[in-house]
């Protein structure tokens, strides 16, 4: 397992970290087999998704708002609710087939760190 160090500039965030599990698995040397990526934090999440058009991300952030406002009357006494709802709505791991070295990621795919209660210094940790 690695740990990769993700920084975070705003409330809502998607940090595409693509390159950077795929460097994980360089370093490890590994070839085939499972990539599995965990976020250890209650306010934030990782997927998979388009990464081509920044619009996707835009969309993605907007339409959670709607979903989730930020204020709506919780009762979570450190008031960051809708980031602990937010995260377990996307939630905390995605895998990624391992084949001959490569992330077997779709066209348009990356593997995005999602934070709803930044900014802050984060970490994703990586296993094969």
């Amino acid at each position: 397992m690695k740990e990769i160090k993700v920084q975070t500039h705003q409330r809502t965030d998607f940090v595409d970290v693509t390159a950077e599990v795929a460097q994980v698995v360089n370093d490890l040397g590994c070839v085939d087999g499972i990539v599995t990526v965990f976020n250890p934090h209650t306010t934030a999440a990782v997927t998979i998704n388009e990464g081509a058009d920044p619009d996707v991300v835009r969309d993605m952030s907007v339409t959670l708002d709607k979903m989730v406002p930020w204020n709506d009357g919780y009762h979570h006494a450190e008031g960051n609710s809708a980031a602990h709802i937010k995260a377990s709505m996307y939630g905390s791991s995605v895998q990624v087939i391992l084949r001959a070295g490569k992330l077997q990621l779709g066209t348009w795919q990356k593997i995005w760190f999602c934070d709803f209660d930044g900014p802050r210094s984060r970490r994703l940790w990586v296993s094969i």
